[in-house]
């Protein structure tokens, strides 16, 4: 087996560049360089992923759906918006209210039960008032609603908003001003 000549260093040799960085420096300095941009970038993304606007509300324009003139809708009367995946319904007092479709015990789509005046879900049974509240269970809360605005004498409700409630207070109905 032969003997390996050995290896010369250039600072040893006498072969130093003029600017003193020696091609290991050099490529050293590249690999540093580029394991510092590597753990900058795995920080930026990890920082992105954690704060990614999960705090923030992004802030939907509001879509108003028209619903008709505040004189088409009879005290104590409840018309379906399919399209808008809503009832209106007009209280004794004149209020109003646009009650989600939905369940809020499974998601089901609820029907209205205009002999009864009531709110019936066909999955489980819930039944609910003209207000959204609970009458049977399992639905544990009030049906969901969607903001009412009342504009030169025009009911228009804001489908863009859908506002979750535990029960019925009288501060979720619109009068007409």
């Amino acid at each position: 087996m032969q003997k390996k000549p050995p290896r010369h260093l250039p600072e040893e040799s006498g072969q130093v560049p003029a600017n003193g960085i020696t091609r290991r420096d050099f490529f050293g300095m590249v690999w540093k360089a580029l394991g510092i941009l590597a753990a900058l970038e795995t920080a930026g993304m990890i920082t992105t992923y954690f704060f990614s606007g999960k705090s923030k509300k992004l802030q939907t324009p509001k879509q108003l759906l028209e619903a008709g003139p505040v004189d088409s809708f009879g005290m104590n009367s409840v018309n379906a918006f399919m399209g808008g995946r809503f009832y209106l319904a007009r209280q004794l007092d004149g209020g109003f209210i646009a009650i989600s479709l939905r369940c809020t015990h499974l998601g089901c789509s609820i029907s209205w039960e205009e002999s009864k005046k009531r709110f019936i879900c066909p999955c489980h049974s819930s039944a609910f008032d003209i207000s959204g509240e609970v009458l049977n269970p399992p639905a544990a809360r009030a049906l969901d609603y969607y903001p009412v605005i009342i504009e030169n004498g025009i009911v228009k409700v804001d489908i863009s908003t859908l506002k979750e409630r535990k029960t019925f207070r009288k501060d979720q109905l619109t009068y007409v001003q």
